[in-house]
């Protein structure tokens, strides 16, 4: 059977020097000027704006976006004194690929997912819930 739908992936393969969150935002659809939801879970959808600890990575490889489907704001890490950025971790990440044919030719591009995000090192996970933040991120 071929695969279809997303391919799941360990946060190391995707992010093997870790990766540094900047921040979170409601993902929009741009027809209809509303929240994005999953096609699954029917959750609203949040991207994560996230740089690459990879000093490897270059261009748009060195700063993503990854897509989590949650009822509430995903909940940053705390900072870390002395560094510029948040250390985040995934958790349930997938890849789902697509031709991206906006460009001048159509190349093969991929969209990440995570189920939820947590502080480096096996820290608690972070919600809206657990972090004591508001429960709505309108």
């Amino acid at each position: 059977m071929a695969i279809q739908g997303a391919i799941p992936v360990e946060f190391g393969t995707v992010f093997p020097a870790g990766c540094y969150a900047l921040g979170v935002e409601a993902i929009t659809d741009f027809e209809t000027k509303r929240p994005q939801t999953d096609k699954v879970s029917g959750l609203p959808m949040w991207a994560v704006d996230v740089i690459d600890a990879d000093p490897e990575a270059r261009g748009k490889a060195k700063s993503v976006k990854v897509k989590v489907a949650a009822e509430h704001c995903p909940v940053l890490p705390d900072e870390v004194p002395g560094l510029p950025f948040r250390p985040v971790e995934f958790e349930a990440m997938s890849v789902m690929p697509y031709v991206d044919d906006n460009g001048r030719r159509p190349r093969v591009a991929y969209s990440l997912r995570a189920k939820s995000l947590k502080t480096p090192g096996g820290g608690p996970r972070r919600t809206a819930a657990n972090s004591g933040a508001a429960k709505d991120a309108s």
